[in-house]
C-alpha cells in the first residue's frame, strides 16, 4: 500500500470533518430550547443574571460568530462545558467514550466472527438445510429490533434465570480475575445485543458476495491446478469477497452507533449514548454538539479504515 493513498484518504477525511461540524452546529444553533430556560423559571435568580450568562458563553451572537469562537476553541482542546454537569465537556465525554468503544468494539468483532464463517459455509452450499437455517435466523435477527432482544434477554437471563446483570456498572469494585469476570458477565447482553443484529445482515451479504466470486474464472483455474478446496476458499474467494463485506461494515456505523444508543438506555451502560439523551433532555448544547461530533469523527475514522483494508485486500485500489 503506497503511502500516497493514505495521504490520499486522509486529505479526503479533514474537509469531511469539518463540513460536517458546521451542519451540526447550524442545526444545534436553530433548534428550540435554552440551556438556561432553568433560570429564566426561577423567582429567585434575577433576569440579569440570566443575560450576563447568555453574553458569557455568546448565545445571542450570530450563528457563524458563535461558529468560529467554537471551532477555535475547539482546536485548542476547550470543547465547552457542561450547564447541566457542571464540568468541562471533552472530559464528561472522556469518561464515556471507553465504556462506549468496548461495547461497540466487542459487539462488531461478534457480528464478523459470526457472519463470515457462516456466509462462506451458506454460499458453500446453496440452498442446503443449513443454508436455509442460516437465511431463516438472519431474517429473524435483523427483523426483531435491539430494544426487543434486548428486553428478552433481560427477562429470560437476568430475571428468570439470574445469571446476569441487567444495569452495567462502570465501578465494580475489586481486581484481578473476578473483577474483570463482573465486567465480562454485565457486557455480555449489551455486546449480545448489538452484534447479533448486525451479524444478521453481515451473514446474508457474506454470502451473496462469495456466491458471486466462487463462480468466478480464477477461481475454477486455481482448483484445476490441485489447489486445496480450503485455500481455493481462504485465499481466492473470501478475501476478494469482503471487499463489498468491508464497504458494508463502514456504510452501517451509523445504524451501530444509534443501536448503541437504545442498547445503552436499556442496560444503563454509562457511555457516550446515554450522554446524549440526558443532554438533550436537559437542552445541555455544549454536551449534545460534543457527542454527536464524536460520534461523527468516529464514522469518518471506521470509514478510513475500511479505505485502508480496502488497499490491503485489493493492492490495484491503492493505485487508482
Amino acid at each position: 500500500m503506497s503511502r500516497q493513498y493514505l495521504i490520499r484518504r486522509l486529505l479526503i477525511a479533514i474537509p469531511a470533518v469539518f463540513g460536517i461540524s458546521i451542519v451540526l452546529f447550524s442545526v444545534l444553533a436553530m433548534a428550540p430550547g435554552d440551556p438556561f430556560e432553568e433560570l429564566a423559571t426561577n423567582p429567585a435568580i434575577p433576569p440579569e443574571v440570566r443575560m450576563a450568562l447568555r453574553a458569557k458563553f455568546g448565545l445571542d451572537d450570530p450563528i457563524w460568530q458563535r461558529y468560529l469562537h467554537w471551532l477555535l476553541a475547539m482546536l485548542q482542546g476547550d470543547w465547552g462545558f457542561s450547564f447541566t454537569s457542571r464540568m468541562d465537556v471533552d472530559k464528561l465525554i472522556l469518561q464515556r467514550l471507553p465504556t462506549t468503544l468496548v461495547v461497540i468494539g466487542s459487539s462488531q468483532l461478534l457480528a464478523i466472527i459470526v457472519a463470515i464463517p457462516v456466509g462462506v459455509l451458506a454460499a458453500r452450499r446453496p440452498y442446503s438445510i443449513f443454508d436455509q437455517i442460516a437465511n431463516t435466523f438472519a431474517f429473524i435477527g435483523f427483523s426483531l429490533p435491539t430494544f426487543f432482544t434486548g428486553l428478552l434477554l433481560i427477562l429470560v437471563f437476568s430475571v428468570q434465570l439470574d445469571w446476569l446483570p441487567f444495569v452495567y456498572r462502570a465501578d465494580i469494585p475489586g481486581s484481578g480475575l473476578p473483577w474483570i469476570w463482573e465486567h465480562v458477565k454485565q457486557s455480555i447482553m449489551p455486546v449480545t445485543v448489538l452484534g447479533l443484529f448486525q451479524a444478521a445482515s453481515l451473514v446474508r451479504y457474506v454470502r451473496s458476495a462469495v456466491l458471486d466470486v466462487i463462480k468466478l474464472d480464477y477461481v475454477t483455474t486455481a482448483r484445476s491446478k490441485g489447489i486445496g478446496e480450503r485455500k481455493v476458499i481462504v485465499k481466492h474467494v473470501v478475501r476478494n469477497a469482503l471487499i463489498p463485506v468491508v464497504t458494508l461494515v463502514a456504510l452501517q456505523m451509523p445504524v451501530v452507533f444509534g443501536g448503541a444508543i437504545v442498547t445503552e438506555q436499556i442496560f444503563r451502560v454509562p457511555g457516550i449514548g446515554s450522554l446524549l439523551i440526558s443532554a438533550m433532555q436537559s437542552n445541555d448544547t455544549p454536551v449534545v454538539m460534543g457527542v454527536t461530533f464524536v460520534f461523527a469523527c468516529l464514522v469518518i475514522m471506521f470509514n478510513l479504515i475500511a479505505d485502508i483494508l480496502y488497499g490491503w485486500l485489493d493492492p490495484r485500489i491503492a493505485f487508482r
